[in-house]
């Protein structure tokens, strides 16, 4: 019988925080209908001009007021997230929003785009996939928090997609191998954490399989949730009527798609630690919604008759702006400044047992009942294992399965107050 033994190489590290200080962050997802003059179709300078988008945006901007603003069908040279920039978001005595940087390498006249107010985030980083049609773009943010100078803060990953349009297994097959592209990059790379995933999906139903792949990945720690937990066929179905995002016009104007709100094709989904607020981020609850959707414009113009949802200035900005809704949600941000101390009685206690056949032995002694978020990871720090448990006031013994080569891995148990301990292992 095949015996293994995990080493302990150095002692505890335990990270405590003070009194939660929580920022809130407000996320704006947008499809801008062919925010560029070269359009498509019958979008031109009479029936898509960005004057007037600009001024129906200004609009829109003023009333939500979002830190981190994410487009897809903006003009794919860099002169239209400057546009933007200059004509909309830094105006009406607003200042200091930058965008990041913008990739076409899928081809086409539009791409995507984040936009962020800078005296609460900054660019890290960011990433680009090509895909059949439309490039994914993802963007790596951190908070600017009141110890930032000191080293702390708090990272987020903002990822958008534009899935190809249209009916039909060919189109629905596209969509599929865009999704695959970005969980397979996922997985591979490792990039686990604080992760929000917008985009105009032009997804039908729930059960198509590039949604299936997204919400019921087969590596669970790389899934994603939909903040409202709205799974369906939102086609055409009055029962999602709340939650439709196109089309604004039941009028057919040469460009805007007709026919009146009757789709979800616009998300913004969250990964595990956002969902449940494992990692100092999370989704607010009640906060998302289709902007300008009140339930009562199923297969309407969003300005058909009254719409009290929004103000009747805004309504009318949404119209002329796309034929597309925005969607909406804020994240609760736990900017707290970080001190390190020594463990103390008050907080958790961590055990690991020598495992035996591809085990690893935990015990873990707090003082509360907690909720414990246990993860491994390989030294590369990508994530193996990410588990929530339950811990009574009288501790708890796991036996987890360790099917890893030999090597070192860091453990890191949080508990629900962020209180984290830390340990570096030998196989």
């Amino acid at each position: 019988m095949k015996r293994l033994s995990l080493v302990i190489v150095f002692g505890l590290l335990l990270i405590s925080y003070g009194f939660a200080q929580t920022q809130t962050i407000r996320m704006m997802h947008y499809n801008l209908l062919f925010y560029t003059e070269q359009g498509s179709g019958g979008c031109n300078s009479s029936t898509n001009n960005l004057n007037t988008k600009d001024a129906a945006l200004r609009t829109i901007i003023d009333y939500v007021e979002p830190d981190v603003f994410v487009v897809n069908e903006i003009g794919s040279n860099v002169s239209y997230a400057d546009r933007i920039v200059n004509n909309v978001l830094n105006t009406n005595g607003r200042q200091g929003y930058q965008h990041g940087p913008l990739t076409s390498y899928s081809g086409g006249a539009i791409a995507n785009m984040l936009f962020y107010n800078s005296a609460k985030l900054a660019f890290h980083s960011h990433f680009y996939l090509t895909t059949v049609n439309r490039d994914i773009n993802g963007y790596k943010m951190y908070y600017v928090t009141p110890n930032l100078a000191h080293g702390d803060t708090v990272f987020t990953t903002f990822i958008l997609m534009h899935l190809k349009a249209g009916t039909g297994s060919d189109n629905e097959q596209k969509r599929l191998s865009q999704v695959t592209r970005l969980m397979n990059y996922l997985e591979s790379t490792g990039l686990y954490g604080n992760i929000c995933l917008s985009g105009d999906f032009n997804i039908y139903g729930a059960s198509e399989d590039a949604y299936q792949q997204l919400i019921h990945y087969s590596n669970s720690l790389y899934k994603f949730y939909d903040p409202i937990d709205e799974e369906g066929e939102w086609n055409n179905s009055s029962r999602y009527r709340s939650i439709h995002t196109q089309s604004t016009h039941s009028d057919d104007n040469g460009c805007a798609s007709p026919g009146g709100l009757d789709d979800r094709f616009d998300f913004i989904l969250v990964s595990s630690p956002v969902y449940y607020g494992s990692r100092k981020v999370s989704y607010v609850d009640g906060s998302y919604k289709a902007l300008g959707n009140d339930g009562n414009h199923f297969n309407k113009s969003i300005n058909y008759s009254t719409n009290q949802a929004v103000p009747s200035s805004v309504v009318n900005a949404l119209y002329n702006m796309s034929d597309h809704l925005p969607v909406i949600m804020d994240l609760a941000v736990d900017v707290s400044p970080v001190s390190v101390s020594a463990p103390s009685i008050a907080d958790f206690e961590v055990y690991v047992i020598n495992p035996v056949e591809d085990q690893l032995k935990i015990s873990i002694l707090p003082s509360n009942e907690e909720d414990m978020l246990i993860e491994l990871y390989s030294l590369e720090g990508k994530l193996l294992m990410s588990k929530q448990q339950k811990v009574g006031s009288d501790g708890a013994r796991m036996e987890l399965d360790f099917p890893y080569s030999s090597g070192l891995y860091i453990l890191k148990i949080t508990d629900s107050h962020h209180s984290t301990v830390v340990k570096k292992i030998v196989k």
